[in-house]
């Protein structure tokens, strides 16, 4: 006895195989990622550091609460939600600009208090400045605060007793380790993607794509500034629909300030680091929020994370 195979013909069969790729893309192209603001001033940067002492700070005028300000307005005109991680050093000399992320609909969230590293401190001294930083910005806020992110993704695998320390003062997520090879910092080997670190804490990478067997940034920062917008785009789009995930992208409110003093005795290397393309920055986010969809972190990755 014969069995009649029905077979799809060849045209029949791109057409199918094209409809299944139209299908995904336009689910990616209606992804939602994370938009979020490492609020500190240009003179806290930690590779400043070496150049300005901090007893110096309250003597440098503020930048970041016009900064803040011209942020809220772009997210605004773009009807995009964001989150603001926010140092207590800045929230507690410029309370309005907590009260302003906070009225605006944004998350808060918390940078620590003085822009220390966590590498660089005790576990007790970690302890002291996270759980200060969150009871000073819910005080000023009226807000509670999930979400924490450490001063220059400064958690790997020498102090992942961190993350006890995050998860005991309260947060429930942490944006504080970057799969990436970096001089200053990063965890190469550490998930991709939103992941629950410790029970009841989840960590959640910036965005970096894999290509040649190695991770690449792919969420903001100096890679911004320094690739091309389309590049930014490509692999952005990449990850939302190769990879299926939601992207976690960052900027601090320094990078869309040109005119901000420039810190004298710098050398080379941190001197193209900190000023390549500030002036393209304004431009280079209006085409990132026009070309994506955005929302705050606890609203994209807090859901379905197990």
């Amino acid at each position: 006895m014969y069995t009649h195979l029905v077979t799809t013909p060849p045209a029949e069969r791109f057409r199918e195989s094209q409809s299944h790729r139209d299908a995904l893309r336009l689910q990616a192209d209606q992804t939602v990622n994370a938009l979020t603001i490492d609020v500190e001033d240009y003179f806290q940067v930690s590779a400043f550091a070496p150049f300005i002492e901090r007893t110096a700070w309250d003597g440098i005028p503020c930048r970041a609460e016009a900064n803040v300000e011209r942020i809220l307005e772009m997210l605004a005109e773009h009807d995009a939600k964001a989150t603001f991680f926010t140092l207590g050093w800045i929230a507690e000399r410029h309370p309005s600009i907590v009260r302003a992320i906070v009225a605006a609909g944004h998350e808060l969230a918390s940078h620590g208090y003085g822009h220390l590293r966590a590498s660089d401190q005790s576990r007790a001294e970690f302890t002291e400045d996270i759980v200060d930083a969150k009871k000073l910005l819910e005080d000023i806020g009226g807000v509670a605060v999930a979400g924490y992110r450490a001063p220059s993704f400064s958690i790997n695998q020498d102090n992942l007793w961190a993350l006890d320390c995050i998860r005991e003062a309260g947060y429930r997520y942490s944006s504080s380790i970057y799969p990436v090879r970096h001089d200053h910092y990063g965890m190469p080997d550490a998930p991709r993607f939103a992941y629950a670190s410790l029970p009841e804490l989840v960590e959640v990478p910036v965005t970096t794509v894999e290509l040649f067997n190695r991770n690449w940034p792919a969420g903001g920062g100096g890679w911004f500034r320094l690739l091309p917008y389309a590049m930014s785009r490509w692999l952005i789009r990449r990850v939302n629909r190769v990879d299926g995930e939601s992207c976690m992208f960052y900027f601090h409110p320094w990078e869309i300030d040109p005119s901000q003093p420039r810190v004298a005795g710098i050398d080379a290397k941190t001197r193209f680091r900190h000023y390549v393309n500030l002036a393209r920055m304004q431009d280079r986010l209006g085409r990132l929020l026009e070309d994506f969809r955005w929302n705050r972190v606890d609203r994209v990755f807090l859901r379905d994370v197990a």
